[in-house]
């Protein structure tokens, strides 16, 4: 079974020695999943449209992860752009070769402004999985929840920069997204 992980910034593990892909290659291994990364550093919704030839098409994967949002909410990428975005890529990758679809959102802020302009994203997220029956893993969730049981705030989990997960932030990601996977993963 092939997982294919496209994302931005954070899904290329920018800031991080080890990404929450790494970890989800290292955990999903024994259950025969290959994950496959075509994310890189500051690409947005339209670069995943505009390289879905070469990033997604050849690797025809099961599972078919967007982690997109955090680049595009500070790149300046409407919302409705966002969504049509999103839209394009899973029609394309449906008509194409039918894998699961999986929605990720990402970290949380402890700017206000910040965690503003992300949900923002995180909520376009909700809609366009809701509208188009894909699974959406609210990683935002599951980090703000390992935040409060944690006693931590989000800067203990990011870089200097706050849209980049440190390797601890990587790997409460990575749980959030095994546990949302557990549906659609062999046994």
């Amino acid at each position: 079974m092939k997982l294919l992980i496209r994302g931005g910034s954070v899904a290329a593990g920018y800031g991080a020695s080890r990404r929450y892909a790494d970890i989800l290659a290292e955990r999903l291994l024994p259950r025969a999943v290959e994950v496959i990364v075509r994310s890189r550093h500051r690409e947005t919704t339209f670069d995943g449209v505009a390289t879905f030839p070469v990033d997604i098409d050849p690797f025809r994967p099961d599972i078919l992860l967007f982690n997109f949002g955090v680049d595009d909410a500070f790149q300046g990428v409407y919302r409705s752009e966002f969504q049509e975005n999103l839209v394009q890529m899973i029609r394309l990758a449906r008509l194409r070769f039918g894998p699961e679809v999986v929605l990720a959102t990402s970290h949380t802020f402890d700017d206000p402004y910040d965690m503003d302009a992300v949900t923002i994203f995180y909520r376009s997220l909700t809609i366009v999985a809701s509208d188009l029956d894909c699974l959406l893993i609210p990683v935002h969730h599951h980090f703000a929840g390992y935040l409060e049981e944690k006693g931590l705030t989000s800067k203990d989990l990011t870089g200097p920069d706050p849209r980049y997960p440190n390797d601890r932030g990587h790997e409460v990601i990575a749980e959030a997204i095994i546990e949302g996977l557990s549906k659609l993963l062999p046994r």
